[in-house]
């Protein structure tokens, strides 16, 4: 299956990494920097050197962590907010009691927030929530339950903070995901555009040419000339639906800034979506008229396959019963929850019973061929005809239980 890969990378949240990166460096020295000017007031201060030197090692080694999205992972998101929550459990082991009671900074101070921070640019506002309540939970059990006004203003502060920034990067994200559609979309249509050119030029043109002479000439030519009449017609209408089916595929939701586009030229593969309209476009000639809406028609690869196979059983019933002459229309219509193809003739309808007599005699075309199909896909077919006034087959198929 030929198969062009598009990559398209947002730059909407690289900056936030970067900002990370910069704070956890800088925090890291302010916090050591904290313990430097009052290391004559910690009771034991070779735990706090011990923790401190820990921490400049933890940061300066792990700096590449947070510099994306996809090295930044879970596991280690769980260790960073350990060595920090370590941090502040250690405080009063560390430090005296008086200047933790009169809302004294914890160990690793406000680099603590960093850890909160990377879980919100990393899960969104959620993962921050999650994080800032182990964070505020240590912190007030440093003071035993008695947390002081500053203690209580700066957990609040690092809560509300990180939430919004986690609410931010989620928006950002959707964005990102409307923004690449749209330039998908775009590429698309430049690349419709491109080959209707090439091929109103070429192609096209000597169809017209060999309609036009055979008709003049007559006999054998001019039934040539009414297939070649047909022929661009169905060239054109499958040259305006679009030749090129495009799909976006988010290979890791985590990665939240990269995003992958496929244009498959050739689909084949029973795995992801398909539009059903480019399944449905070459049917279109000069006795089948083709009407389908103006955006794709997205359904699971196996269930387009055989609703377009329907529409063909359905078609083949129609050059068989109602005539050479007969013309018949498709329609497409999507309502979101479910697809509707609707096929009509103008033939001369079918008796009343003829198909439960057809059935009886073993000819299982519409009960099997069409019916049958939709059953597999948890759909229906419903079949009306007049006699005198042509037939309908609607085709319904539920977008939920397709597989």
């Amino acid at each position: 299956m030929a198969k062009r890969e598009r990559v398209v990378r947002m730059s909407v949240e690289q900056p936030l990494w970067r900002a990370l990166t910069a704070y956890r460096l800088l925090t890291m020295v302010y916090a050591v920097a904290l313990f430097g000017f009052a290391y004559q007031r910690f009771d034991r201060p070779k735990v706090a050197a011990g923790y401190l030197a820990f921490l400049a090692v933890w940061t300066l080694v792990t700096h590449r962590r947070v510099a994306n999205a996809a090295s930044c992972t879970k596991g280690f998101l769980g260790a960073d907010l350990t060595v920090a929550i370590v941090g502040v459990l250690l405080t009063p082991i560390a430090d005296t009691h008086e200047r933790i009671a009169a809302g004294g900074p914890t160990l690793p101070s406000i680099w603590t927030a960093g850890s909160v921070l990377a879980f919100a640019i990393k899960g969104g506002w959620r993962w921050a929530g999650f994080a800032s309540t182990f964070v505020a939970a240590a912190n007030v059990l440093i003071h035993g339950g008695n947390p002081t006004r500053d203690t209580l203003h700066n957990v609040l502060l690092v809560w509300v903070a990180s939430i919004a920034i986690g609410y931010v990067v989620e928006v950002a994200r959707a964005s990102e995901a409307t923004l690449a559609r749209a330039l998908e979309i775009e590429a698309a249509t430049r690349e419709r555009e491109r080959l209707a050119r090439d091929i109103h030029d070429g192609v096209l043109q000597v169809l017209a040419m060999v309609q036009r002479r055979g008709t003049e000439l007559g006999g054998e030519a001019a039934e040539l000339g009414r297939m070649a009449g047909e022929q661009e017609v169905a060239l054109r209408t499958l040259v305006s639906s679009g030749l090129v089916h495009t799909c976006r595929i988010s290979r890791d939701e985590s990665l939240g800034a990269l995003v992958t586009a496929y244009e498959v030229e050739e689909p084949g593969a029973d795995e992801g979506e398909l539009d059903l309209r480019t399944l449905l476009a070459p049917h279109a000639g000069s006795r089948v008229s083709f009407a389908e809406p103006g955006t794709p028609v997205p359904l699971p690869v196996p269930a387009a396959k055989e609703l377009a196979a329907a529409v063909g059983a359905a078609l083949d019933n129609v050059r068989r019963h109602a005539g050479e002459g007969a013309r018949a229309w498709i329609l497409v219509e999507d309502w979101g929850d479910e697809v509707i193809v609707t096929v009509r003739d103008d033939g001369p309808g079918i008796p009343a019973g003829r198909l439960d007599q057809a059935e009886g005699e073993g000819r299982m075309g519409v009960a099997l061929s069409i019916r049958g199909r939709l059953r597999d896909l948890g759909g229906t077919a419903e079949l009306v005809s007049v006699p005198g006034q042509g037939t309908e087959v609607e085709l319904k198929v539920p977008r939920g239980r397709t597989q």
